[in-house]
């Protein structure tokens, strides 16, 4: 919040949302709104305001609109929200929006009551008066042929609780209903050729009754409480943050969940510009069965459902430990009120071990210097999969983007004996639990010293002289080969794990005095599996963003979203996202303001040890100042404990062992 209102880039209050949804309903009547949501200032804007707070014009607060109007019709808008007036309205064809809670809770209750599931679940060993026992997650359809884009449709993937306390994907029904959201029923149920009837098989749970039945809790675990008598060592002020350094704004909205803007760092006096936004803005879940219809499951969670609409509301102690502060969210529903979610982004400090230490081997001086990290964390549930979403800050200038999967494996039926072909694991008898990837797409819009910067591939590289040679003569020497992206088209770039290869965003006019190279953040990532669906499968076309690990391209307002703006159904067949804005690959990226997109993410062969629920799988990757700073940045963070040679004992050093 500014002294005027709210900052430029603060999310729409509850307010702002009431009164947008005032100023559409006067011209469309009865629609149902899915998104109501802060549209990105423009960034020629926002830059001047963020150099002149004080003199330069405020940025205006304008809302993106997406509502659907009766007869399933779609419409995108703009709200200016000081003149409070519709500046901008189209109505859509065959594109479907994100789909909303509503939308997803609305289908179980239709399932349970339709005769053609009810049949088939009398076909799969289940009672007519078992009904109230029948659970889906709905799924959007992704893209099938036969259905195509013009209306909505969701999947419901099917599953059984003996009892409502049980772990409902120990008990996966064979058959898929698809539902039709205009209306409002099930217009169709793919049934697999060979049926595989409910298997009732003794329950596995993790609930604390269940845990107790099997023998009871861990008591050798001792309370470890963590304390701050004096307060965190962060500013917390409005949604702009200050911290060892540091400073940012922490924006959140529907899709991204937590966005970070206008990232800056105070060497000594010296505020320097790093990025201009960070966030996670999409992401795929493709499965590994080519049986029909799972090639449908490959879950776009942020494009088609939202990592704000998902999010969960933190609780002290349980997701969050220490001195917390926290951050709401406000939404809209569907009927145009405002959902709050309390606690929608938990944030705290943490130790973090060493920071640095040395001790001399002649006298045993030493110096030992700890460290802590500052971290913002949300939290969200798609369907049956938890996504703990982290962004640390380090002290040295470091920034760790971390994400921690958890929750339950997707499953699907398997009779007795039956064999998974290779495709999943049977993790419990009668529960198949099919292989998949989770590869997410970051948004680095860099902004290191300056607007102007190019990236680089850096790869660790023997010497090309052989041994003996002049260069090379014990042929030791190796050296990191830069490789200039300087078009769209050559940066589409993969990992290598043999180069442990790394990307370096430069500023290639701000020169180190020392080493003579750019000022630079390099990006760190190691987990990087390739889209592993064959080229021309339906989620390689519609994921292009997954094709490759990096993709740079040059700055434009609006482009936000690698895989389209609307993202529910679409077939792969047009070019969106990331492949329509790359184009031919010709347009430059050197010493431009660029964007870096990477998509990295993990391979899951899931396991017994996954279930009935899963410990957490952590990822992580680094952005890293490199000669950026004159020297250590944290040579300033007070040590533990500080011995210098003259200082040790006259006694002189102890004696050699």
């Amino acid at each position: 919040m500014t002294p005027s209102g709210p900052h430029p880039l603060d999310p729409l209050s509850a307010d702002e949302i009431k009164l947008v949804v005032k100023v559409v309903t006067s011209s469309h009547k009865n629609v149902k709104f899915n998104v109501i949501s802060l549209q990105e200032p423009r960034k020629a804007v926002m830059t001047k305001w963020l150099a002149k707070p004080s003199s330069a014009p405020k940025p205006p607060r304008v809302a993106e609109v997406t509502v659907i109007a009766p007869g399933g019709k779609v419409g995108d808008g703009l709200v200016d929200l000081r003149t409070r007036k519709i500046e901008q309205w189209k109505w859509l064809d065959g594109l479907q929006p994100i789909i909303t809670l509503e939308e997803l809770q609305g289908v179980e209750h239709v399932v349970r009551t339709d005769p053609k599931v009810i049949e088939q679940c009398k076909l799969s060993g289940i009672g007519e008066d078992e009904m109230h026992k029948v659970y889906c997650d709905p799924w959007t359809i992704g893209y099938d042929e036969r259905f195509g884009s013009n209306a909505r449709f969701q999947q419901a993937l099917m599953y059984f609780r003996p009892h409502v306390d049980d772990c409902q994907y120990q008990y996966p029904l064979d058959f898929c209903p698809i539902y039709d959201s205009e209306k409002g029923s099930i217009v169709h149920i793919d049934v697999p050729t060979t049926r595989r009837p409910l298997r009732r098989e003794a329950e596995i749970n993790y609930t604390p009754a269940a845990v107790e039945r099997a023998g009871g809790y861990r008591s050798d675990i001792k309370p470890l409480e963590i304390t701050q008598p004096e307060g965190p060592s962060f500013k917390l002020s409005g949604r702009e943050m200050e911290w060892q350094n540091w400073k940012f704004h922490i924006g959140f909205n529907y899709r991204e969940g937590i966005v970070l803007n206008n990232i800056t760092y105070n060497d000594k006096g010296n505020i320097r510009d790093i990025f201009y936004r960070l966030s996670l803005v999409e992401m795929v879940v493709p499965y590994g069965n080519p049986d029909h219809p799972h090639q449908r499951k490959h879950a776009f969670d942020l494009g088609e459902y939202g990592a704000g609409y998902m999010t969960n509301s933190l609780k002290l102690g349980c997701d969050c430990k220490g001195y917390i502060r926290y951050l709401d969210a406000e939404f809209p529903t569907q009927d145009g009120q405002v959902r709050y979610i309390k606690n929608a982004i938990c944030i705290h400090e943490e130790d973090n071990g060493l920071l640095f230490k040395h001790t001399d081997f002649r006298d045993d001086s030493t110096i030992v210097t700890r460290a802590r990290k500052l971290i913002l964390q949300q939290i969200f549930t798609a369907a049956n999969y938890e996504y703990a979403v982290q962004w640390i800050f380090h002290q040295d200038g470091t920034i760790q983007p971390e994400i921690k999967l958890t929750g339950i494996l997707n499953t699907y039926s398997i009779n007795p004996g039956e064999d998974t072909n290779g495709w999943g694991t049977e993790v419990y008898p009668g529960v198949n639990a099919h292989n998949h990837q989770h590869l997410f797409c970051m948004r680095i819009d860099a902004n290191v010293d300056g607007p102007k910067n190019t990236v680089f591939m850096v790869d660790a590289m023997p010497s090309e002289e052989p041994v003996g040679s002049a260069s090379n003569k014990y042929g030791n020497a190796f050296y990191a080969k830069k490789t200039k992206l300087a078009t769209t088209g050559e940066a589409k770039t993969d990992y290598n794990g043999a180069t442990v290869r790394t990307w370096d965003i430069s500023n290639t006019s701000k020169i180190h005095p020392y080493s003579k190279k750019p000022a630079t953040y390099k990006l760190v990532s190691r987990e990087i599996p390739g889209l592993l669906p064959r080229p021309g499968s339906l989620v390689h076309k519609r994921a292009g963003f997954a094709r490759h690990a990096v993709h740079v391209t040059k700055y434009r307002d609006d482009q936000l979203w690698p895989a389209g703006l609307h993202v529910p159904q679409t077939s792969g067949e047009t070019d969106v996202g990331l492949p329509e804005w790359i184009g031919d690959g010709k347009e430059s990226v050197d010493d431009e303001d660029v964007v870096l997109w990477h998509t990295f993410g993990l391979v899951h062969f899931p396991a017994p040890e996954d279930f009935p629920v899963m410990p957490v799988e952590p990822m992580t990757l680094l952005l890293r100042p490199r000669n950026f700073f004159a020297s250590n940045p944290v040579m300033d963070v007070p040590p533990q404990r500080s011995v210098m040679p003259s200082q040790v004992s006259a006694e002189g050093p102890p004696p050699r062992l």
